[in-house]
């Protein structure tokens, strides 16, 4: 099945070969309308008869089944009627809705930056932060990132002149934010750099990634899905959420009425009593409860249990299974009150053993390694409470797995290079034949590197709290929290 779909999803590059190789021995043979897309011949792009929404005459769809490198397989559709010249475009995801939202973020920096591919599904919404602009969720688009501002400034630019006879101030106001996201998009002084976000609750939108560029420019981040976004995508209705609702507050209802009562989770072998009556076996067992599965929404089972970590704090280790659709996730979670610092520990690892050390990254904490090359965003991975060697190896299989071993047929010699000494240098560190720098932030806090020396001090690790940002503490929801 796998070398199926391999055949069916090649790189554009590789298509348009395809297409070349086989149109040029059958033009000799019989004339053939040079759409580049007979698909009884063998082509890869497919075309349908279907009908014009605006004429009600007969046009032509095209299908063309690729796949986009660093991301995943897609089918890119296009419309074109002969009647009434009515034409658009559109490209859906050939794989399914993913088990976690994503959201990207790209500094523009140059003109260059301007150029890179956008993959934006249905379901995604892009933000460009210093222009305050947001372009809300509607159709699939293989485009560029200035093809997004471009198309924008179609939309805003095509009833300027009826606006100018009717509200003069609003056909000012319009044009000078078109002045404006034009001086970006031409690299005025000044303007740059731009910051793109793009988020996509389906999992299923991607930007252009470039190996080797610096750290600060690209990053890539996972999120679970919150119940609207969830009616969003399409995986329950509306009526569904508010079933849901009601259920919840029912449930909380009969637990403040009768807050002794068991709770039965699963099957009658496991059983999660509340605090009222088996609070002194809470630290002593692993406390199984019912959720609903983050990917389907159907009842699974987590598995909780908290772990005191020697001269750090306590932790909860939760664990989950979804028996319907096969999810499963592992996470790490702190424990305890939000510290009024965030912390900084910088760890240099100059020894093999360092490699199994224990370390916990939770999910608000950043990891890097300036000598690898390697940034762990904040949401990348999860919580996690493994040993160094474990996250580096992590780290490994999942480039290797996932965007190397997948993409490395479509890309140039110089791009293969790149990604083989990135392997090679994160091999050589996992073997303990390289020294490099472990720098974990954490505006919370929750994140840790065993010191080894304990309770004395480790030489080669630093650790530093810090005072966090007004922004710092936005994104973290702690600006609208009151105590009074």
């Amino acid at each position: 099945m796998s070398g199926q779909q391999e055949n069916l999803f090649k790189p554009v590059g590789d298509t348009v070969e395809d297409i070349e190789v086989d149109e040029a021995p059958q033009q000799q043979e019989v004339e053939v309308r040079n759409t580049g897309a007979a698909d009884a011949m063998g082509h890869p792009v497919q075309e349908i008869e279907s009908l014009c929404m605006n004429c009600h005459a007969d046009g032509i769809t095209r299908l063309l089944l690729t796949s986009i490198p660093f991301f995943r397989e897609i089918v890119i559709m296009s419309f074109e009627c002969p009647e009434c010249g009515c034409k658009n475009s559109e490209i859906q995801p050939a794989s399914q809705i993913q088990e976690k939202g994503a959201k990207y973020m790209l500094k523009v920096e140059n003109q260059s930056d301007f150029n890179r591919q956008v993959i934006k599904s249905e379901t995604a919404a892009c933000k460009f932060v210093e222009l305050d602009i947001e372009i809300p969720a509607k159709r699939g688009h293989l485009t560029t990132v200035e093809g997004l501002l471009l198309e924008m400034l179609d939309d805003l630019s095509a009833d300027q002149e009826a606006r100018k006879s009717i509200d003069q101030n609003l056909h000012d106001k319009i044009q000078e934010v078109i002045e404006k996201v034009r001086s970006y998009i031409e690299c005025k002084p000044g303007t740059l750099p731009l910051t793109f976000i793009l988020d996509d609750p389906a999992g299923n939108s991607w930007i252009e990634y470039r190996p080797g560029e610096p750290l600060h420019k690209w990053s890539h981040t996972e999120y679970f899905r919150t119940d609207e976004q969830n009616v969003l995508v399409g995986i329950i209705t509306r009526d569904q959420l508010e079933m849901r609702r009601q259920e919840k507050l029912n449930h909380l209802s009969s637990r403040v009425r009768n807050p002794s009562e068991a709770v039965h989770a699963g099957s009658s072998a496991s059983q999660f009593l509340s605090d009222a009556t088996e609070i002194e076996n809470f630290n002593n067992e692993v406390q199984t409860f019912r959720t609903s599965c983050p990917s389907c929404l159907h009842e699974g089972e987590t598995h909780m249990k908290p772990v005191n970590i020697p001269h750090f704090k306590e932790v909860i280790i939760m664990s989950t299974v979804c028996d319907n659709c096969g999810y499963r996730s592992n996470e790490v979670k702190t424990g305890g009150a939000i510290p009024d610092k965030g912390r900084k520990t910088t760890l240099y690892c100059d020894d093999p053993a360092d490699l199994t050390r224990d370390i916990l990254k939770s999910e608000t904490c950043t990891l890097s390694i300036p000598e690898l090359h390697v940034e762990i965003q904040q949401g990348t991975l999860g919580g996690r409470f493994t040993t160094l060697e474990g996250l580096l190896q992590q780290v490994y299989e999942e480039l290797e797995t996932r965007v190397y071993t997948q993409t490395s047929d479509s890309m140039d010699d110089v791009t293969r290079q790149r990604w083989q000494g990135f392997f090679g240098s994160l091999k050589d560190a996992l073997e303990g034949k390289r020294k490099f720098t472990v720098i974990m932030e954490d505006p919370l806090a929750g994140s840790y590197i065993q010191n080894v020396y304990a309770p004395d001090e480790d030489p080669n690790m630093t650790i530093v709290d810090y005072e966090r940002t007004r922004e710092q503490n936005e994104e973290l929801g702690l600006n609208d929290i009151k105590v009074d």
